[in-house]
């Protein structure tokens, strides 16, 4: 057993019941990341609040999803892997570049490849990415917001992905 609590409704402390209520009414469910996060209302607050952040984003949906995995698979989290994939089909992502994603493949659409390579460097090199680096990604069709954006696509996953490393949440039913 860790040394967090996978809370519920009933358990939680009383700040986090209103955004675990807004949570399984938004996904049908509480993905288990939450019932960990509850511990601390503000940081599902603040992750909320990063998600629809990312929603506003100039990336559209499946690009979105596809930096968000992207993330989660440079920093080896398992339960935001297999989340992203199933979200992603739910929301109309290219499945085919978030499988390959996931699976280690190479993506053949070459835009959702570079996206990933891209967030992927980020990740690996801290941010620190050459103008080489950034003048291939604008090459590729993206733009100087995009890059920043995915900053933010970076800060708000690796948020999530620490956590997890930290509570080692199963992977939801729903997700699988």
């Amino acid at each position: 057993m860790g040394l967090f609590i996978k809370h519920t409704l009933d358990t939680a402390p009383a700040a986090s019941r209103p955004l675990l209520t807004g949570i399984k009414a938004a996904f049908g469910f509480v993905p288990t990341m939450f019932e960990y996060m509850a511990e601390a209302p503000t940081t599902i607050e603040a992750y909320l609040q990063l998600n629809e952040l990312v929603s506003k984003t100039s990336f559209n949906v499946s690009e979105q999803q596809i930096a968000l995995m992207a993330v989660s698979v440079e920093n080896k989290c398992e339960f935001c892997i297999k989340a992203h994939k199933a979200i992603g089909k739910m929301k109309g992502a290219n499945v085919e570049s978030l499988a390959a994603l996931a699976e280690g493949q190479v993506i053949s659409n070459s835009k959702d490849r570079v996206l990933a390579e891209f967030v992927r460097l980020v990740v690996h090199e801290r941010g620190r990415i050459t103008l080489a680096d950034q003048e291939k990604f604008l090459s590729a069709g993206f733009t100087r917001q995009n890059i920043l954006e995915v900053m933010l696509i970076v800060s708000i996953k690796t948020l999530s992905n620490y956590i997890n490393h930290l509570t080692q949440p199963e992977v939801n039913t729903e997700l699988k």
